[in-house]
């Protein structure tokens, strides 16, 4: 078997247009074909990851057998020089090439890429309901007041969720977002987030996992101010409390707060989760398939963390196929803990991107048991976006 062509898709969405998925299809010569999907949807990077994918599909990928993985990830990493310092464009572009792969792979064999990785270790995943700070419903709506928490909250807890996920120092109290929390936070600042919390305990009750996102905007000295916040309200997590450049800063957080730290969507391979396992500062790792290689490199890292006693939870904010994937690697890895399901991943102008529609019924995933992956492109929505084939 050979790879003949592949599509790239820049996905736009009228609906939504900071939101851009990167899919990527990839054909072979017995006429069979796999999906994936670059982990850079949202901010900066989706049109670099495109140009990134075509880049390495026409130096290494077309004639390629696609069941050699292991030899391509390599090359990949080597080959394309930057691979051994790296960044997000290209892992992420890795990443879209080697789910396709195993996608084609499991077609191929007439087996869920689960059964690759090992077989089938948990049967239904349990999920939590992510980013509640632009509420649960249709629409991206800004969560201001602690009311306004409590009633988002709520509305994921009647789906039957029984965790949720919220970042309540994004907005300031008239709804400016603050990308920068490494300041010191003023007790009214302190008030306002800790009221916003508060306020998600007292709907929730004591029987749901409350996780504490704050996609690393804080400092060593903030995220420390904020873990008394997140210890009062008992969270199950506190994620992403502060950046990557400096694992020490992580260690330092982990030492002086008395609560799970998760981490890890920004961390892209083996050796870069390294100093957070050693030193122990990441209690639960958030691993994106789309982002850290895709299947081969995934699995690894899962499984190097279980040295460790650490869990794990997928990162998943992408498009229908990051969803798929990571159901695949979820299901098959032992150190498997929560699933994410994205405010976006429940929104019509993502879910049509895809034919199949995955989404968990009472706060629980069954993991699809097509061959590959388990999802197709929807090509009548997909082929409105710029697209090209690489031959």
């Amino acid at each position: 078997m050979k790879v003949t062509h592949v599509e790239i898709f820049d996905i736009h969405c009228p609906e939504r247009p900071p939101w851009n998925p990167i899919f990527v299809r990839v054909h072979t010569d017995e006429g069979i074909h796999g999906v994936g999907e670059a982990g850079l949807a949202y901010d900066w990077g989706h049109s670099a990851a495109a140009a990134m994918i075509k880049e390495i599909v026409e130096a290494v990928l077309i004639g390629f057998d696609p069941f050699k993985t292991e030899l391509l990830w390599s090359r990949m990493l080597r080959e394309s020089f930057w691979g051994l310092g790296g960044g997000p464009v290209l892992y992420a572009a890795m990443s879209a090439i080697d789910t396709a792969l195993w996608d084609i792979k499991g077609k191929a064999l007439n087996v869920p890429v689960y059964q690759l990785l090992g077989g089938k270790t948990n049967d239904d995943l349990r999920t939590y309901a992510s980013q509640i700070q632009f509420d649960w419903s249709q629409d991206c709506i800004k969560m201001l007041t602690p009311d306004d928490y409590a009633r988002a909250a709520a509305k994921a807890i009647a789906e039957g969720y029984d965790a949720i996920k919220v970042d309540p120092i994004v907005y300031d109290a008239n709804g400016d977002s603050s990308f920068d929390r490494t300041k010191l936070f003023t007790p009214k600042q302190m008030k306002l987030f800790g009221d916003r919390m508060r306020a998600i305990r007292k709907e929730v009750g004591d029987e749901v996992d409350i996780i504490f996102e704050a996609h690393s905007l804080m400092g060593c000295a903030s995220a420390i101010q904020m873990g008394s916040i997140v210890e009062e309200v008992g969270c199950m997590m506190f994620e992403e409390p502060v950046n990557y450049l400096n694992s020490a800063v992580h260690k330092k957080v982990s030492q002086n707060v008395k609560v799970p730290i998760a981490g890890g969507e920004r961390l892209y391979h083996r050796w870069d989760v390294r100093p957070y396992f050693e030193d122990q500062s990441i209690d639960v790792l958030q691993p994106d398939v789309g982002l850290c290689g895709g299947f081969t490199e995934a699995k690894k890292v899962c499984d190097y963390a279980d040295v460790y006693d650490i869990r794990v939870q997928a990162h998943v904010c992408g498009g229908p196929v990051a969803t798929a994937a990571a159901l695949q690697l979820e299901a098959a890895i032992p150190n498997f803990l929560i699933h994410e399901h994205h405010t976006y991943a429940i929104k019509s102008w993502n879910r049509e991107l895809c034919i199949q529609d995955y989404q968990p019924v009472n706060g629980k995933f069954k993991v699809p048991d097509l061959p590959g992956i388990g999802i197709e492109l929807n090509d009548e929505v997909v082929k409105r976006s710029p697209h090209v084939t690489v031959k």
